[in-house]
């Protein structure tokens, strides 16, 4: 389980992308470092995911301790090896401004780090270190000039979900509060913009998520 990750590079409004795997960091430093010599990084949105369903105990034994691993391993190691190294080339870039800033990094988590269902052990766990990473990381990284935020994403319209049938989806946008509908890419990518653009807006997690709670099924 090593889905890549895709790094866009933009400059003048030309872009290239790199597709790396996360859960390799020398791999991600050299992609990061790729970005850094075609124009200064000021910005690193960590989104690669992995969501397997397996219950703690069912029928078919304990819960795969190998799936457990290797999906920690995509969704909280992987998003701290693009912060990491993301942090390490804005360290190093003039400041924008009088406060110090030299970059921002966007990690994503999810409602189930809160809200995890039956079957979601190891993605509520993995889910739930990267915001609790969010806010250590914006204290550790403010000497360097760089915040950090997260998103904790509900149910987003994206192709994974494409696969679904109807029915199911209609069942999950009756779970959304308002509007009952499935959030759509470009609102992930505004409220990335928010959180780059607010400049004191600093170790926050933000639910994106139509007022989304997820019940034990």
């Amino acid at each position: 389980m090593r889905p890549a990750c895709r790094i866009r590079i933009g400059r003048n409004r030309n872009f290239w992308d790199l597709s790396v795997d996360v859960t390799d960091a020398a791999a991600v430093g050299q992609a990061v470092q790729t970005a850094q010599q075609a124009a200064p990084l000021r910005v690193a949105v960590a989104c690669a995911g992995v969501c397997p369903s397996q219950r703690i105990v069912s029928s078919k034994g304990i819960h795969d301790a190998g799936l457990f691993a290797s999906t920690v391993n995509v969704n909280l190691v992987g998003s701290f090896h693009v912060l990491a190294a993301a942090a390490e080339q804005m360290a190093n870039n003039e400041p924008l401004d009088d406060d110090g800033q030299r970059g921002a990094v966007v990690l994503t988590s999810s409602v189930a780090a809160f809200e995890g269902q039956v079957g979601q052990a190891v993605y509520s766990a993995s889910k739930g270190g990267v915001y609790s990473l969010v806010l250590t990381a914006a204290r550790d990284l403010a000497s360097k000039g760089v915040r950090v935020n997260g998103i904790a994403s509900g149910i987003v319209d994206t192709p994974m979900m494409a696969g679904i049938d109807e029915k199911f989806r209609t069942e999950l946008e009756s779970r959304v509060q308002f509007p009952k509908r499935l959030a759509q890419t470009q609102e992930f990518a505004a409220l990335v913009s928010t959180l780059i653009d607010s400049d004191h807006l600093n170790g926050e997690t933000v639910r994106l998520d139509g007022g989304l709670r997820m019940p034990p099924r």
